[in-house]
Parts: C-alpha cells; structure tokens; sequence
C-alpha cells in the first residue's frame, strides 16, 4: 500500500489548481488532478509532478454535473488503486470553478444555475460522495474569494454561492470533526491567470484598480495560493479547522 498521502484537486490541469497540485506535490504529496475539458494541459501537469518524484493521476471531471459523480467515484478507486496502491485519499481540494462577470440587474437564470452547480451544488454532493474515500484524519479545502467578503460589482451570483461555501465549510468541519478530517476555506483576492477571460491579467485598468487597492501594491498571482492550500495539507496546519484563510495580498482593507 502507498505511504504517502494523496491529494484530489478539482479543476487542476490550470491557474491556481494546477499551482496547487504542483505545491502539494512539493510538499512530498501525490495528486489526482481533474480538467474539465483540457486534457492535455492536465497531462502535462501530471507530468511536470512526476518529474518532481511524486506520483500523479488526471481525470475529466464535469464539476457541476452531480449525475456524472458515481461514474466518477468509481474511476477515481480504480486510479487509487492501479496508479497509488492505495483504497483511499486524504485531502479533498474543491477548486474548480468558472467565473461569469454580470450586473445583478442582467444575471441570467441560465448563468444562475450555472454558478450554483458548478460553485455549490456540484462542491456539496461531491464532497457528500467523496466522504467513504476520505481517510479519517483528512482535510477538506474549499476555494471561496475575496468577493464574498467586499463587493466588486458583476459577481453578485459567483460571490454569494462563495458566501454559501463559507457557511458549509462550517457545518461539514463540525459534523466531520468527529472523524478527524479538518475543513478550511481558503479565499484568493484577484489573481492574474484566465479567468474569467482573463480580466484581471489582461485588462490593464482593472490590474491598476486592484493595484491600488491591495496593501502589497500588486495583483495576485496563482503562485502565491497554491502553497497556502499546500500548507492546510501539511501536519503543521493539523489544528487548524473551520478558518475562512484570505489570501489577497490585503484587498480592501
């Protein structure tokens, strides 16, 4: 059976996941990283780890399809097995995500549901399913942003599924304590990656703003996250449990 722990990062073959994976398997830890549509960008990740000595897996995810879980589940055990020995994983990374820039006033219900299955509902029953593969002992990091605590307009509904995030971080660090599995929220500000169609990095009006706005004077970057998540993961941040961790560099303050 595999000694070393293992990892499961949603939405990891980029931006801030693929940084996440790469800093867990820094950390000595070995990853199973889901993409969505990019398979090749999620090989590559899995060989840039392998390369770093740890072992690593992709599988294609649809996060925000709760019906696609079971077949998922039963893929990802039969990965543990075949590519880890092992019957289990210890940390579950909830970090996949897209983003919709929109007016509260013109938000679609289709773009609604979309933010809620792929940022709540999918986050919920995912978790829900992954809890029989879970070591005891285990951590749970979910990804929320900065948004849920100021307010940017245009991210009325990402935001308040994120504010739905922080609330369940709770409830599922309580009713999971008695298991020894830890839950966490970490909370990025604005970070330069795609994005969004990539409007922070891209669009140089909007990196000003938040410039500006951000006491270290700079826009986020994926590399300053991924070791934050890393570290939840590690037996340093062992008594750490139900925290809402901002990493942004001092947005808004």
């Amino acid at each position: 059976m595999s000694t070393n722990k293992i990892a499961l990062v949603t939405g990891g073959s980029r931006g801030l996941g693929k940084n996440m994976a790469l800093s867990l398997a820094k950390k000595g830890i070995d990853v199973i990283l889901t993409y969505n549509s990019k398979k090749d960008e999620a090989l590559a990740v899995v060989a840039e780890i392998e390369k770093a000595g740890q072992k690593a897996a992709a599988l294609q995810l649809s996060a925000g399809d709760t019906k696609t879980f079971d077949a998922f589940f039963a893929q990802v055990k039969s990965v543990l097995k075949n590519t880890f020995g092992a019957d289990k994983f210890d940390f579950l990374i909830n970090n996949a995500g897209i983003g919709i820039h929109a007016s509260f006033a013109e938000t679609t219900e289709e773009q609604f549901d979309e933010l809620m299955n792929i940022h709540f509902k999918g986050v919920f029953f995912l978790t829900q399913k992954a809890l029989p593969l879970i070591n005891d002992g285990g951590r749970i990091v979910n990804l929320s942003s900065g948004l849920a605590r100021f307010s940017n307009p245009g991210y009325a509904a990402y935001a308040s599924m994120k504010g739905g995030i922080e609330t369940l971080s709770r409830y599922m660090a309580k009713e999971l304590g008695s298991r020894g599995i830890t839950v966490n929220v970490v909370a990025p500000g604005a970070i330069e990656t795609d994005f969004g169609g990539g409007m922070v990095r891209d669009n140089k009006q909007v990196n000003d703003y938040i410039a500006g706005v951000t006491a270290l004077g700079r826009v986020g970057l994926p590399d300053d996250i991924g070791g934050v998540v890393a570290f939840l993961c590690t037996e340093d941040a062992k008594w750490v449990n139900a925290q809402r961790i901002e990493v942004s560099g001092g947005m808004n303050l």
